[in-house]
C-alpha cells in the first residue's frame, strides 16, 4: 500500500476514535488561558498513544514530539487552539455545552481533536516517514495578546526551529470534504480602540453651557470613517468600525463623558501604525476644537497573516493529490484575524480551511453563532490531510 492510501485507510479507521475526542471537547469547553481539564484531556489522549510531550507552556499549552527517520533532517510544526468562546449554546445536541455561557462556536474543538487524530497517524507511521514533527496545542487563541505570542515568546520555534508550520481553521462556508488555500497575505491585523471622550454635564435643554461628549463622539466616528478612506491605499483594504458606544441616563442631561470601543483592521502592517497616530491626532483636534479632552487607548493585537507563497503552494498541491482537484479550493482575503499570523511572521507558515457544513445546507451556521456545528464527516478528512500534508513524501 502507497503511503496516501495508508494514510486514508488510517483516518477512516481513526474517524470514530476522533469524532469522540471532538464531542468530549465541545461538551466541556474552556475558555482562553482557562484550558485546564482540556489540556489534562489532551496530555492524557497523547500519553495512551505513547507519544512525548511538554505540558505548561504558555501556562495551558502542550506541545508534543513525534521522530521518524533520520529525524533531524527536517521539522514540522502543526498548531491547534484548544480554548472556546463566552457563548451561549444553542443547539439540541448529545454533546450540548454542559457548561452555562462556554461554548466552542469557534470550532476549536474540531482543530484539537484533528491535530491528536493527526498524531496518532503520524505516530502509527513513523518508522515510514522523515524527519521530526512539533504537535503544539495552543491555549487562548481568542483573546489578547494571544496565546501564540506566549509560546514563541517561551520558544516553541526553537531549538531547532521548525522548517514550517501548519494549521487549519474550520469553515462552514465550504461542504466536509474540501478545504480551502490562500498564498500570500490572508487576514488580516486587528487591533482595539478603547475610547473616552470627556465634556462637561449638564441641563440638555442648555446646550450652550455644555460641552456635548455625545456629539463629539458622532463627530469623531463619522470623521474617522472619512479620515481612513481618505489616508489608506485603495489597494489594500482597511476596515475601522467601532462595535459600542456607551453614555448618557436621560433624555435631558447631557453627559460627562461617552466611552467607544472599536476595531482597527488592515493588510498593511506599515500603515497599520502610520494609522494608528492619524486616528490618535484626529480625536485629539476634533475634542480640543469643542473644549472636550479624550483618553485614547489602542491596544495593539494580532498582525495581518501571511502564507508562505513556495509552503502554500506545495501544501496546495499535496491537497489536490490527496483530495482530487474538485475539492481544492481558491480563498480571498479576509477581515478576521488569527493569532497563528504571530508563526508566520517567525517562519514559513500555511493556514488553510477546513470545509465543515453538509451539502444539504446542514452546519451553515458561523463561527462565533451559538448554533455553530459541523458536519463531523469532515473530520476525517482533516485528520489525515493534516497528517498528509505535514509530510515529503509521496
Amino acid at each position: 500500500m502507497d503511503l496516501r492510501s495508508e494514510i486514508k485507510s488510517l483516518a477512516k479507521s481513526g474517524f470514530e476514535q476522533s469524532r469522540a475526542w471532538r464531542n468530549h471537547l465541545h461538551a466541556h469547553p474552556e475558555l482562553s488561558f482557562e484550558e485546564h481539564k482540556t489540556a489534562q484531556f489532551i496530555a492524557e489522549q497523547l500519553q495512551s498513544m505513547g507519544i512525548k510531550y511538554q505540558s505548561g507552556i504558555g501556562g495551558t499549552g502542550i506541545v508534543a514530539h513525534i521522530e521518524g527517520k533520520d529525524p533531524g533532517s527536517k521539522l514540522t510544526a502543526l498548531r491547534a487552539d484548544i480554548d472556546a468562546l463566552p457563548i451561549q449554546e444553542l443547539n439540541d445536541v448529545p454533546y450540548k455545552s454542559t457548561v452555562e455561557g462556554n461554548m466552542h462556536a469557534c470550532g476549536h474543538d474540531v482543530h484539537t481533536s484533528s491535530l491528536l487524530g493527526a498524531a496518532k497517524i503520524l505516530n502509527s507511521i513513523k518508522n515510514e516517514i522523515t524527519g521530526s514533527f512539533r504537535l503544539i496545542f495552543q491555549p487562548g487563541e481568542e483573546k489578547l495578546p494571544g496565546g501564540a505570542s506566549l509560546l514563541i515568546k517561551e520558544g516553541v520555534l526553537k531549538n531547532p526551529v521548525p522548517n514550517s508550520i501548519i494549521g487549519q481553521h474550520v469553515f462552514p462556508e465550504l461542504s466536509a470534504g474540501k478545504v480551502g488555500f490562500k498564498s500570500g497575505i490572508y487576514m488580516a491585523s486587528a487591533d482595539e480602540i478603547h475610547l473616552t471622550i470627556r465634556g462637561k454635564g449638564g441641563h440638555a435643554a442648555m446646550p450652550h453651557k455644555n460641552i456635548d461628549p455625545i456629539l463629539t463622539a458622532a463627530r469623531v466616528i463619522t470623521g474617522l470613517q472619512e479620515l481612513v478612506s481618505r489616508k489608506s491605499n485603495p489597494a489594500m483594504p482597511t476596515v475601522l468600525s467601532f462595535g459600542a458606544i456607551n453614555g448618557g441616563f436621560a433624555t435631558n442631561v447631557t453627559p460627562e463623558e461617552v466611552k467607544l470601543m472599536g476595531t482597527f483592521r488592515t493588510f498593511d502592517e506599515t500603515w497599520r501604525f502610520e494609522a494608528h497616530e492619524f486616528i490618535k491626532s484626529f480625536i485629539h483636534a476634533n475634542c480640543a476644537a469643542v473644549g472636550a479632552n479624550a483618553d485614547i487607548d489602542i491596544r495593539v493585537g494580532y498582525p495581518c497573516l501571511h502564507n508562505h507563497e513556495e509552503t502554500t503552494e506545495m501544501k496546495k498541491e499535496r491537497a489536490i493529490a490527496y483530495l482530487g482537484k474538485e475539492n481544492v479550493v481558491d480563498l480571498d482575503i479576509r477581515m478576521t484575524a488569527e493569532d497563528f499570523a504571530y508563526y508566520t511572521h517567525e517562519i514559513p507558515g500555511c493556514f488553510y480551511r477546513l470545509g465543515t457544513s453538509s451539502a444539504d445546507g446542514r452546519f451553515s451556521a458561523p463561527v462565533h453563532n451559538p448554533h455553530f456545528d459541523i458536519d463531523e464527516k469532515a473530520l476525517e478528512t482533516s485528520i489525515g490531510l493534516m497528517a498528509w500534508l505535514a509530510l515529503d513524501e509521496a
